[in-house]
């Protein structure tokens, strides 16, 4: 029996270490796309059934592993799901998102928001990672995720996803104290999430400020900057070595202001070529950033742009990901060969 002593490959690019290619894994890499898991959500229709079940979720979590073989395995979860522990009535309608019975529209409902307790609210989260960490060892990184402040306040506010933002917007621009009443305590209770993961088992965790590149950059800066930092400066207090990364939907005209959040790494969309992402975030360490729709293409096409992508990151301080999430009607067979593409490849960087 051998000792599993070396670190997983994911963590070594996210300490910066040179490599020869990059580690790879996919947002959304465990869903719809995948044959196993819609015959699963056959038996567990509800999404937070599939979600908070330990042993469901771990299933989850663990089809695309045994498929493909990915750099990073992560938590199969939602970005809301710590919401009920704040005293927050919620459900995931399949398709459709969250779903808040009672949206956050004054200071007396922030006041009756409960600090977040996840041993008490989330117990199912430790049984998750820590029973992905013993599956995968150190062939993969578990990874864990959480929702950004803003965008948590988003579907609190809007009570559901929204295309406008205008309720959120309106509060922000009209009632702001209550809003940055409202931010503040999600922030916390988020920087507590995230800890928890790290203490149950998450190696690496990512934010998920899906929302954040709805808002104006100077918007940006009043309203998701400052609460990322906070997040990420208490985690920092007590996992300083644990690498954060955030990710902003639609991000291209945020880079610069992402680099000051305080994440590790920034995960780049496809609106961005990665070369000038790269040139504009300096030395900060980028995931990313195929289009989900190139998984449509053929072989060769997928290839070609698996290549783009990985000559403009270079051999240092990148993780190969999607800009976002994995589409419901990739065919399988592309994103494995996706994975192959990307764990045979061997960089040579010159210059």
């Amino acid at each position: 029996m051998t000792v599993a002593t070396q670190v997983p490959y994911l963590l070594r690019a996210a300490y910066g270490e040179t490599l020869l290619r990059p580690p790879v894994w996919m947002m959304r890499q465990a869903g719809r796309y995948m044959k196993a898991y819609r015959e699963l959500r056959e038996k567990y229709p509800s999404f937070r059934e599939r979600s908070e079940i330990p042993e469901v979720a771990i299933e989850v979590s663990l089809q695309p592993w045994r498929a493909f073989q990915p750099d990073g395995v992560i938590l199969f979860s939602d970005i809301v799901t710590p919401l009920p522990g704040l005293g927050v009535d919620m459900d995931i309608a399949e398709g459709k998102g969250p779903i808040i019975a009672s949206p956050i529209r004054s200071s007396a409902q922030v006041d009756q928001l409960r600090p977040l307790e996840p041993e008490e609210s989330l117990p199912f989260i430790k049984t998750i990672l820590q029973a992905l960490r013993q599956e995968v060892g150190n062939k993969a990184a578990v990874l864990g995720f959480v929702g950004a402040p803003w965008t948590l306040a988003a579907y609190m506010v809007e009570g559901k996803g929204s295309k406008t933002y205008s309720k959120i917007k309106g509060m922000a621009f009209a009632d702001p104290t209550v809003l940055h009443q409202l931010l503040t305590k999600l922030s916390d209770a988020i920087a507590t999430y995230v800890c928890y993961q790290i203490d149950c088992g998450a190696q690496v965790v990512q934010m998920f400020d899906s929302w954040a590149g709805e808002l104006s950059p100077q918007d940006y800066e009043t309203f998701a900057l400052p609460y990322q930092q906070r997040v990420f400066q208490q985690v920092k207090q007590t996992h300083p070595d644990t690498p954060l990364i955030l990710l902003v939907s639609g991000s291209a005209g945020l880079l610069e202001r992402m680099a000051r959040s305080g994440a590790d790494m920034i995960s780049v969309d496809w609106t961005v070529d990665m070369a000038d992402a790269r040139a504009r975030l300096g030395n900060m360490k980028v995931q990313g950033n195929l289009d989900p729709g190139v998984l449509f293409g053929s072989k060769e096409f997928i290839r070609d742009r698996i290549y783009d992508t990985v000559r403009k990151a270079g051999n240092r301080g990148h993780i190969l990901n999607l800009g976002h999430g994995v589409l419901p009607e990739t065919p399988e067979e592309n994103v494995a060969f996706f994975f192959e593409t990307a764990k045979n490849l061997s960089i040579r960087v010159e210059g």
